[in-house]
């Protein structure tokens, strides 16, 4: 009895540790209780995989009150501990003796953007199983091996199989929705076939459209059959041929990864560079049409031009002895301008000097103001202060020469050695009385003692030139250049009768 009392307890407490790893409680992992229709061969250590990658391990293994299996699965990677409500599970063979694993999804793939389901439900407090999630039954299933489908082709198995369809082909009448369903969740295919049919019923006019579209675009294909055959033929070729490199395929698949990385940071920088040539593109852009119409006309102006090079070619043809001529004129003209050289340099400093001194400037203002010692202006326009003569009186004589008579005032006789009394005296008979009082004030009278002197009116009276000191005085305006100073001679506006009396003195009475 006591042998029986402790093999009962320890039965007790590996069932409790087995219940507690089952309930995830004791290492506080992420568990869930996944309810199967059937978990034949399925045996706690099992793996869990997610696409081939081992998460967990199987934990339990329990029937369930509705007669269902249910597995516990300890999921221990903790990127894989986010179970959604559409997650799936499927208990598949792991080798061909008979081993299994459960391969799991913890969520159905889904378009970017699209929002997540909410996690598994957590069993609650009180119920078998409580702290695990639950993956319903609807979303597991168990095919049949392989080997159990292939049993069925042998006897006696194949016997048992039809006496278990015949005894049992009344009660499944009845049940054919339960029948279907246990059927689609026990060959996932099916059920995904379901699934794919589903989509396709909801896309028929869009798949009658594809059909219409692939007979069209088939249709040229079909034309050029032997170019594909053709084809197909020359992959088959270029296949065998990369079969019998695989070496070097395999050094090119080696090195991929290591060009990848490169290829990257390559990436980046092109897209800068298209960043920053988008603008000189959009700028090409408009000039499209320039530059098409360019090199449309481009060929008329090449044919219009070749007579213009046939021409060329012949002047060019003429022209080659006249210019094979010209030889010896170059050397000559080589000679002369080595020779020249000093000569040039010092012109050249010359002109350089006059440019930076202002002595253009200067030899300007001297031929302009040469010109205006000669040539002087006033209200009426130009008037001349002195003519060259070119005749016989140009040379000094003793004595006149014959056709030297013209004087500018008359003495009547009187020499130059009397005195200033008589000589005005002989002067007023012979001239004006405006003559007079200029005379007077070339002499060094003022224009005061010119009056006094002469008195009298005369038909144009007027003020003498040089009266008032500050009228009628011809004014003078720098003018800028190389250095600044020069003036000009700007006449003042003088009264008529001053300029009258200046022509008059100028010109004779």
């Amino acid at each position: 009895m006591v042998a029986i009392a402790g093999a009962l307890c320890a039965v007790a407490l590996l069932a409790l540790v087995l219940l507690a790893t089952s309930a995830g409680g004791g290492s506080g992992g992420y568990s869930v209780r996944a309810i199967f229709d059937d978990a034949a061969n399925i045996i706690p250590g099992e793996d869990v995989k997610i696409d081939g990658v081992k998460v967990g391990v199987v934990g339990a293994v329990t029937p369930t009150p509705a007669q269902k299996a249910a597995v516990v699965l300890h999921i221990e990677n903790p990127g894989f501990q986010d179970f959604r409500e559409d997650a799936s599970c499927t208990i598949e063979p792991e080798a061909l003796i008979g081993e299994k694993f459960v391969n799991c999804l913890p969520t159905q793939p889904r378009a970017a953007g699209t929002p997540l389901p909410g996690p598994l439900a957590v069993i609650p407090h009180g119920q078998e199983g409580e702290g695990e999630r639950l993956l319903p039954v609807q979303h597991t299933s168990s095919p049949v091996d392989t080997d159990l489908l292939n049993d069925i082709n042998r006897v006696p198995e194949r016997e048992r199989l039809t006496i278990i369809i015949n005894e049992l082909g009344a009660g499944l009448a009845g049940r054919g929705s339960d029948l279907n369903a246990v059927i689609r969740r026990a060959d996932p295919a099916l059920r995904e076939l379901d699934k794919v049919l589903g989509i396709l019923a909801s896309q028929n006019k869009l798949l009658a459209k594809l059909a219409v579209d692939s007979d069209i675009a088939l249709a040229p294909v079909a034309k050029v059959k032997e170019k594909v055959s053709n084809f197909i033929v020359a992959s088959d070729t270029v296949a065998r041929a990369s079969a019998n490199r695989r070496g070097a395929l395999a050094r090119n698949l080696a090195d991929f990864p290591p060009f990848l990385e490169q290829l990257g940071p390559a990436m980046e920088r092109y897209g800068r560079f298209a960043e920053q040539i988008t603008p000189t593109f959009t700028d090409l852009k408009a000039a499209a049409p320039g530059l098409d119409r360019m090199f449309t006309h481009l060929a008329p102006f090449a044919n219009s031009s070749s007579a213009f090079f046939q021409s060329l070619g012949k002047t060019a043809k003429a022209s080659g002895p006249a210019l094979a001529a010209l030889q010896p004129l170059l050397a000559k003209v080589k000679i002369l301008g080595s020779a020249a050289k000093p000569f040039s340099g010092s012109l050249s400093e010359l002109f350089t000097s006059l440019r930076d001194t202002g002595g253009l400037e200067r030899i300007m203002d001297f031929i302009f103001l040469g010109a205006s010692t000669t040539n002087g202006y006033d209200a009426l326009g130009h008037f001349l202060r002195a003519e060259g003569v070119v005749n016989a009186c140009l040379s000094y004589v003793l004595a006149p020469a014959s056709g030297c008579t013209a004087k500018l005032f008359s003495t009547n006789g009187a020499s130059s050695g009397e005195g200033g009394a008589s000589a005005s005296t002989a002067r007023a008979s012979q001239t004006s009385l405006v003559m007079q009082r200029t005379l007077a004030v070339l002499e060094g009278a003022t224009p005061a003692q010119a009056l006094a002197k002469y008195p009298g009116s005369v038909a144009a009276t007027g003020a003498l030139p040089g009266a008032g000191a500050g009228e009628g005085a011809a004014s003078s305006q720098p003018v800028g250049g190389s250095s600044a100073g020069t003036t000009y001679y700007t006449p003042s506006a003088e009264s008529s009768e001053a300029n009258g009396m200046l022509l008059i003195y100028l010109l004779g009475d």
